[in-house]
């Protein structure tokens, strides 16, 4: 029987396989950053241990950094000391730093990419749980503990129990208008947010397939939103054309013999998954939550549902069931993460804003993934056309996808957000989080109101 595209990389891996059925996994790539580090260092120092292979670590600080001011020392002691003790720790034992205002820093997972850290055919680690994200290049990639962190440091292995395999295609065309992020919010949606618990997700199909490099990594991002391990996406063409030429990818003759593997990757026709599924992309327009998890979302034409159980959340967010979400007035927009914070993100809304302008009212939070992202935006012009419509950038990090950092939405205010997680607090004490694309992110700015960009 054939092996699906998880299985051949998991099994290439596969160190040992112990008594109890746990695998000794190798991992080709760690990334760590300041908030799940310390103590796995600290746990190192401790055992007297050095880092086994320190040239396949790389470390970048995001969660805590300041999206503003970044010249200047961190004002917010626990952050400074967070970021201050990676800075330590990364010195101490010899692995790579690229710390604040670093050319190469930024959110841990746009920078793996686009530095050509993250590689078809590897395993990709880190103490995060939206490391699914490096799996739109066919690679296994999860987050993990802090312990596990340590783990890897000391050996270059981790002990995993194997997932289950699930496919989920979406077939057909995505109709204009409708993004990366709507499909895997109508996924999450569909699928509900553990819908997927103990599965490793392979998207498939003409919808999955037409997405850029950058929308995979969007879909493959939110994959963890629905209780999968990680998501991925089989190595083609577009795979290829985006990590060629990039600084840590093979070049030469290595890349040759590396393409042609990385092509081989793909699911055998007649491997078996665990579970398969299929969407249909006509079934699709931009999205919007209304809830506080993910799951809870709905098409931005659609009303409210009325679902048993969702009395709290509703109630939290001020909405109520059989209540239109377009239209609603909206107090911060925020567009960034590692969800929604690349170049064509900063493309798309600056596609929506260009001629129109900021809405009376609305703070608006743009926050490039990396340096080089934020450099790309002002060799395109972005930064010109968002600067008309009254809209200013900040420095790169996680910013607003998190209350971890200073850009912390207050109590009662309502965002957009083109982060991953809509929790009660996760954007500050008492923020309401609107999750969404990055079209709809602009099309509110530009209104005041959450707005459906097809209409503009």
């Amino acid at each position: 029987m054939g092996k699906t595209l998880f299985d051949k990389i998991w099994d290439a891996h596969a160190v040992n396989v112990m008594e109890d059925g746990l695998t000794q996994l190798y991992i080709d790539r760690h990334y760590c950053h300041e908030v799940t580090s310390p103590q796995a260092f600290d746990g190192l120092r401790q055992r007297g241990l050095k880092v086994m292979r320190p040239e396949r670590t790389f470390c970048s600080p995001d969660h805590n950094i300041p999206t503003v001011n970044q010249e200047k020392p961190i004002e917010d002691p626990v952050s400074r000391k967070q970021v201050d003790t990676l800075v330590r720790n990364a010195e101490e034992f010899g692995v790579t730093l690229y710390g604040v205002g670093h050319p190469k820093n930024g959110i841990i997972h746009v920078i793996g990419p686009e530095n050509g850290l993250t590689l078809p055919g590897y395993t990709v680690v880190c103490g995060d749980s939206h490391t699914s994200t490096h799996g739109a290049f066919g690679a296994v990639a999860f987050g993990i503990g802090t312990s596990e962190v340590e783990m890897v440091l000391a050996s270059q292995c981790i002990l995993q129990n194997k997932p289950k395999t699930m496919r989920i295609n979406v077939e057909g065309q995505l109709k204009p208008g409708v993004t990366a992020k709507d499909v895997a919010l109508y996924i999450i949606a569909k699928m509900t947010t553990g819908g997927a618990t103990g599965y490793f997700v392979e998207y498939a199909g003409e919808a999955v397939r037409s997405l850029s490099m950058e929308g995979r990594m969007t879909l493959c991002n939110l994959s963890i939103e629905m209780g999968a391990r990680g998501g991925m996406i089989a190595p083609d063409q577009t795979t290829l054309d985006y990590v060629k030429g990039r600084e840590f990818a093979p070049a030469g003759e290595e890349w040759e013999k590396a393409s042609k593997e990385w092509l081989a990757l793909a699911s055998d026709p007649d491997a078996k998954f665990d579970r398969e599924i299929t969407f249909q992309a006509s079934d699709i327009e931009p999205r919007v939550t209304y809830g506080t998890n993910p799951g809870m979302g709905i098409g931005i034409s659609e009303s409210i549902p009325e679902n048993e159980g969702e009395e709290k959340a509703l109630a939290y967010m001020g909405f109520e069931a059989g209540q239109k979400i377009e239209g609603v007035p909206v107090d911060y927009v925020f567009l960034g993460s590692c969800t929604n914070g690349r170049i064509e993100d900063f493309r798309a809304f600056a596609s929506v804003v260009k001629g129109r302008k900021k809405a009376p009212g609305i703070t608006a939070w743009l926050v490039p993934g990396s340096h080089l992202v934020a450099a790309q935006i002002k060799e395109e012009g972005i930064d010109k056309i968002l600067e008309e419509a009254g809209f200013e950038l900040r420095q790169p990090g996680c910013s607003a996808c998190l209350a971890m950092n200073d850009d912390k939405v207050p109590a009662g205010k309502l965002a957009v957000s083109t982060s991953n997680r809509n929790f009660e607090g996760r954007q500050g004490p008492g923020a309401r989080t609107v999750l969404a694309g990055p079209l709809v992110a602009a099309a509110t700015a530009v209104t005041g109101v959450i707005t459906d960009p097809r209409k503009l």
